[in-house]
């Protein structure tokens, strides 16, 4: 009970300290892409936060798997390192008896992940994706943000504005350039506002400016001032595009096994599976042999998972390309894992004996 309890508390602290970092870091690294993205125009700045909650969703998975495998790995080489296994082992505790405090651990977060890879993450594409289509479909108006140059989606107008001011949608400083029966205009105004007409037609309302028209390579230009020049807004409707096999929903993906759709199943199944994997294979490869260096066993660790994540990532699109049985699939790497694991089991379970009795030969 001792040694149960005193596992499972370092485990959820190492993992609660590991999932905060990871999380702070992938969210960090999002939103500076986002806001990257916000201040080019590439992206509405009020869908920051929106495609923000959708990708960190996207993303746990991942990260909850990961925050397993090195909550394990800290947990178990700490005690190699402060001599703790020693004393389990003399208390009568094997290598092997990790395995149930750790599936315990393992078992939820798997379920966790499952219901993120299997149903939350695809709703969360799926959602990113109608919210962008909404987003690229608005107005070329409503899209301009304040000190960048906006291309119109019909690519026959260039708008600026300074800054936004006052109430109603109201911009100071505009500079508007057209192009209308291959004559090139260029206006300024101070001031302009949205509009919509009693039909629904939606209007730029320009406020004491000038407007520049002429052909362009001639010296005829035709100038004039105005107090209040309309311009109308075309309506934009974005192109529906088809969704990804990302994006589907698990029946979806059920009824129509094609190769795209059964490497995207078997990466879905194989998330939650990972989890699991990996936290055992943490038992054997958290072992600190003192002569060998500290952070060696860490090194190995994270090459193993490299390792493992490139490898299904290329199973995934091997089997998405048709060059490798489903039948095989991702469960070819798993299964590699599960027999690596077995392997240094076998080898830290005759090594323990080993260090048990150069502790007790210890002067």
């Amino acid at each position: 009970m001792i040694f149960r309890r005193a596992l499972l508390q370092e485990l959820f602290g190492n993992a609660a300290a590991v999932f905060i970092i990871l999380l702070t870091i992938s969210i960090t690294t999002l939103l500076i892409r986002l806001l990257g993205q916000a201040a080019s125009g590439s992206l509405a700045s009020e869908a920051v936060l929106a495609f923000l909650a959708f990708s960190a969703l996207n993303y746990l998975p991942v990260l909850l798997s990961l925050t397993l495998f090195i909550a394990v790995l800290l947990t178990l080489t700490r005690s190699y390192r402060d001599n703790e296994m020693v004393v389990w082992f003399s208390a009568g505790q094997s290598l092997a008896a990790f395995i149930r405090p750790v599936f315990a651990v393992a078992a939820p977060v798997a379920l966790v992940v499952a219901v993120l890879s299997l149903f939350l993450s695809p709703w969360a594409l799926q959602k990113q994706n109608i919210y962008r289509s909404q987003i690229e479909s608005r107005d070329d108006v409503a899209s301009v943000a304040p000190g960048v140059f906006k291309e119109s989606k019909h690519a026959d107008r260039v708008f600026f504005v300074e800054s936004f001011a006052g109430e109603q949608n109201t911009v100071s400083n505009i500079f508007m350039q057209s192009t209308e029966n291959q004559k090139q205009g260029v206006m300024f105004a101070q001031h302009g506002y949205q509009s919509i007409a009693k039909n629904g037609d939606r209007y730029l309302v320009l406020l004491n400016g000038k407007r520049y028209e002429g052909l362009p390579g001639s010296l005829e230009f035709k100038i004039v001032e105005f107090e209040r020049y309309a311009v109308r807004i075309d309506p934009y409707e974005a192109k529906l595009t088809a969704p990804s096999s990302k994006s589907l929903s698990l029946p979806e993906l059920v009824n129509n096994l094609s190769p795209v759709n059964m490497a995207e199943l078997q990466w879905r199944v194989s998330l939650p599976l990972s989890a699991v994997l990996l936290a055992l294979l943490a038992i054997p490869l958290s072992f600190v042999n003192p002569r060998a260096g500290r952070s060696l066993n860490l090194m190995l660790a994270l090459l193993t998972y490299l390792v493992y994540s490139n490898c299904l990532s290329i199973a995934q699109g091997l089997v998405a390309q048709g060059k490798l049985s489903p039948i095989l699939g991702l469960w070819v790497v798993h299964a590699a894992l599960a027999g690596l694991a077995l392997i240094l089991f076998y080898r830290r379970i005759q090594v323990s004996p080993s260090l048990l009795s150069r502790f007790r030969r210890a002067p």
